[in-house]
């Protein structure tokens, strides 16, 4: 249908092919198949556009304007050799994805320029993914927290949200292949963790995870965590440990549990699988298998 299409819209485009943002000159539809597709209005008649209508569901695409820094940044992240004229002296890339049709992409950016007091770069992968491009031009400036930023748009906007922070970068050399490996990472990691916050170094486990096959998966299971893997109350409580930096007072706080009853409970995994969760080799190998074995389990 769509090459039949083409041939009496010249202009027609694929959403999901188009480069930059969708036109504002373009009218919308989705097909059958539930692809996307825009047709240069200037080329519809209002009898064409009828018809189009009547086979072809509508379809609205609202992104804000790009600006030009934005479209700078998006010629970078194609392979273009272009420099943004007052390129800051640190930057990060930080993922986000919220679900279908909470907000729309032109009220997400105002919100987003509301609470960093300035116009921050967005480039949009779709219309519930993208990413922010935070930029720092002078050593007195800090990163925004990503947890209060979660904290606001669900009290305000009722939007629930998931970001990857990037790391920081000091040279747009690799701009675009650290692009592309932030959306794929964050997509991988996602998938297996309930945090709406992440930093990329915290995603590492779960990437290592994605690479891992099955027979090692259940081997690796099988030999670290041994009888305690059916355990889940105890992982739990181990993960907790571990993500309170291996203290166990800030963790049985946590946990809402007495001490000493949680200083049982590893002891016991020590006792089964003669592991000390206080050695740091040893407790990163329990670390990440109980990952992998929650892995498993999605």
């Amino acid at each position: 249908m769509i090459q039949q299409l083409k041939r009496i819209f010249p202009s027609l485009i694929l959403y999901n092919e188009h480069e930059y943002y969708p036109p504002d000159t373009y009218k919308w539809f989705i097909t059958n198949n539930k692809d996307i597709i825009g047709i240069e209005e200037k080329e519809l008649t209002i009898k064409e556009n009828n018809i189009l209508d009547t086979f072809l569901q509508p379809y609205s695409i609202q992104f804000p304007p790009p600006t030009s820094e934005e479209v700078e940044w998006r010629k970078i992240i194609n392979g273009e050799k272009m420099q943004i004229k007052a390129l800051p002296k640190t930057y990060r890339f930080v993922y986000f994805i919220f679900k279908h049709n909470q907000i729309s992409p032109i009220k997400f950016k105002e919100s987003m320029e509301t609470l960093f007091y300035n116009s921050i770069p967005i480039l949009w992968e779709n219309e519930n993914e993208g990413i922010l491009i935070e930029e720092i031009s002078n050593l007195t400036e800090e990163w925004v927290s990503y947890e209060q930023i979660i904290d606001v748009l669900m009290s305000d906007l009722y939007v629930k949200i998931n970001f990857l922070v990037g790391p920081s970068m000091t040279s747009i050399d690799f701009a675009s292949t650290h692009y592309k490996t932030l959306i794929d990472s964050a997509r991988t990691t996602f998938t297996d963790t309930e945090k709406q916050v992440i930093s990329f170094t915290e995603a590492l486990p779960y990437l290592l995870i994605d690479q891992m096959e099955e027979p090692f998966q259940e081997e690796l299971i099988s030999l670290i965590l041994k009888e305690c893997r059916s355990d889940e109350d105890l992982l739990r409580e181990i993960l907790t440990f571990f993500q309170c930096n291996l203290n166990v007072s800030v963790a049985a706080k946590e946990l809402h549990m007495h001490r000493n009853s949680l200083q049982y409970r590893l002891d016991k995994f020590f006792d089964k699988t003669g592991i000390d969760l206080r050695e740091f080799h040893q407790a990163f190998t329990v670390y990440l298998t109980i990952l992998v074995n929650m892995h498993r389990e999605v």
